[in-house]
């Protein structure tokens, strides 16, 4: 066999396939409690997908180690080296300074991540956003090709812990002057959402996130739930708190995507993260964002996800696809 070729059995069709090894692309998704890595081939097909606990209250240099760690248990599993990485992380890499910003793992705060992974790894590392890492998957390898096939603008929503967004425009991340293109987050919706960790008061994320929308219940309730639950109870329609939270949700996600459309109109919007597993945002949340919008219809589709959690490290593998 050929210098640089790797035997894989792929469970594909049942063929056994072969596989130059420069041609594989490997991707890390650096989360809060865990790191996710993954190695396609060129046709986008999984050769290898492992975790490992983040353990970020460990600090900085052992986030590294863990990823040291990952990429070789991935190197055993296929038998192949990686030649580059592409890497989602929470917060992102600051165009001028080349340090690492806004991100809620706060020990990877003013560090020079990129640099520092790539030395430890010994290969060149590209980074992005892991909002945009979701957004440039499912526009590329997820829901987007399914339901809008001919779409160039996509806005992809994480909506969890956190509020997140990524714009991908012809199948590309929009990183913007600043690094932050695309965070809806940390933009003002309402008064009413308090202080954020930013530094701002009302921020998207201080209202729509998930533990915002549990704080409120807390406030009207005078018990803590987690929002499945909450909106459970507003289902069943036994929890006059559960309804009022379900509404704030539906009302304010209406109008922060609507600023968001009026300004990027994009041709699909996804939704994803936990909250975004509410079936109401697609109904309800969908007539919210058409009454805020300006304009007499509301032609952008907004759709949930296709590829699961793991879309992520898949966007993060695509990062580095065809890079020399």
């Amino acid at each position: 066999m050929a210098c640089g070729i790797r035997f894989y059995y792929l469970q594909v069709d049942k063929q056994k396939l072969y596989v130059m090894e420069d041609a594989l692309i490997w991707g890390i998704d650096l989360g809060g409690t865990k790191i996710e890595g993954a190695v396609l081939d060129a046709e986008k097909r999984v050769l290898a997908r492992l975790r490992l606990p983040t353990e970020s209250h460990l600090g900085y240099e052992h986030i590294i180690g863990q990823i040291e760690r990952l990429i070789m248990m991935l190197k055993a599993e296929t038998g192949a080296s990686p030649r580059r990485l592409g890497m989602g992380t929470p917060g992102t890499t600051d165009p001028d300074t080349q340090l690492l910003k806004n991100s809620n793992t706060l020990v990877l705060n003013g560090k020079p991540f990129r640099r520092d992974i790539s030395e430890a790894l010994g290969i060149p590392v590209v980074t992005a956003n892991d909002a945009n890492c979701f957004s440039v998957a499912e526009a590329r390898m997820g829901v987007v090709p399914e339901v809008a096939p001919g779409a160039r603008v996509v806005f992809g929503v994480i909506m969890g812990t956190g509020v997140g967004g990524g714009i991908v425009i012809d199948g590309k991340v929009l990183e913007g002057r600043q690094g932050i293109a695309g965070e809806w987050g940390h933009s003002f919706l309402d008064e009413s959402g308090g202080p954020c960790y930013c530094g701002n008061t009302g921020c998207v994320e201080t209202i729509i996130s998930g533990p915002a929308l549990e704080r409120h219940y807390k406030s009207l309730a005078g018990q803590t739930l987690k929002l499945p639950e909450i909106l459970e109870r507003h289902n069943r329609q036994t929890d006059p708190a559960a309804s009022e939270t379900f509404r704030r949700l539906i009302h304010f996600f209406g109008k922060g995507l609507a600023n968001i459309i009026n300004i990027l109109d994009p041709d699909v919007v996804v939704v994803g993260g936990g909250v975004g597993n509410t079936p109401q945002l697609y109904t309800a949340g969908v007539e919210a964002i058409r009454h805020f919008v300006f304009n007499t219809r509301l032609d952008t589709l907004v759709v949930a996800p296709r590829l699961g959690d793991s879309a992520g490290v898949f966007g993060a593998a695509l990062l580095v696809e065809n890079k020399p």
